[in-house]
């Protein structure tokens, strides 16, 4: 049994909303279910409009996918999202230049699948320990991986907003994907870098192992990063797993 909760909220600084979320526990297609957090970029309202009409376009082309592979239903909703979101910036001068992240995933039985691009984030929570699942498309995350800078330099570098990866960007987009294997009591958290740069891991995994409910901590987990700061939109899907679907 799943539940889940998302919520997105403008922070303190921003003054339009760029981040997208979709929740479903009921099928999409031929996925059981479906969870996605979008965070746009670009001028005007081209930002929040790429987010929107990625997240939508993915829902539409997975509904209507004969596949039942989940991996290849999500790249090609993504692959057609990534097309029809570049078509739209060459109609319209106003969107030029737009694009989002992308983090989606379904659970089938005992296994999460996660699909990525750009830097927001799909974490585990499991036994009040906390596993970030994805990896950031970011010019900072391969400063780490090349060994340049440690973790804790690059959640408060100058640069760790310029990512590598979003769709829209680019002619094709290049997913990343991640399976996990779930037990019962685990909880899965997807979100924007509003979060991520404003409220610790260690936060996160405070807030997210209490004994709140999945309502009441999605929310908490806006009150700190605004309390900290709120520099960015702020979006946040957690799933709650009491036991895995099939079991």
């Amino acid at each position: 049994m799943l539940k889940t909760y998302s919520l997105t909220d403008i922070g303190r600084k921003r003054k339009l909303n760029q981040d997208y979320v979709y929740t479903s526990l009921e099928r999409v297609g031929n996925l059981s279910n479906l969870f996605i957090v979008a965070d746009g970029m670009g001028g005007h309202r081209a930002g929040d409009y790429a987010s929107r009409y990625t997240v939508e376009t993915v829902v539409e082309e997975a509904g209507s996918s004969f596949e039942r592979n989940p991996e290849i239903i999500l790249t090609d909703a993504i692959d057609a999202a990534n097309r029809k979101l570049r078509m739209r910036a060459a109609e319209d001068e106003q969107l030029f230049g737009m694009g989002t992240t992308f983090v989606g995933s379904t659970i089938l039985g005992k296994k999460l699948k996660v699909a990525n691009v750009g830097d927001s984030r799909a974490y585990l929570i499991r036994a009040r320990q906390i596993t970030q699942i994805t990896r950031d498309h970011s010019l900072v995350e391969e400063m780490v991986r090349m060994g340049g800078i440690d973790r804790e330099t690059a959640r408060l570098h100058v640069d760790k907003n310029i990512i590598t990866r979003a769709v829209g960007a680019t002619e094709t987009v290049d997913v990343d994907f991640f399976d996990v294997d779930l037990l019962p009591g685990d909880q899965v958290l997807m979100c924007s870098d509003g979060l991520t740069n404003m409220v610790t891991d260690e936060d996160i995994c405070s807030i997210v192992s209490s004994e709140d409910d999945i309502g009441r901590k999605a929310r908490r987990l806006i009150d700190t990063a605004n309390a900290n700061g709120g520099r960015d939109n702020i979006a946040v899907v957690l799933v709650e797993v009491s036991s895995p679907e099939g079991k």
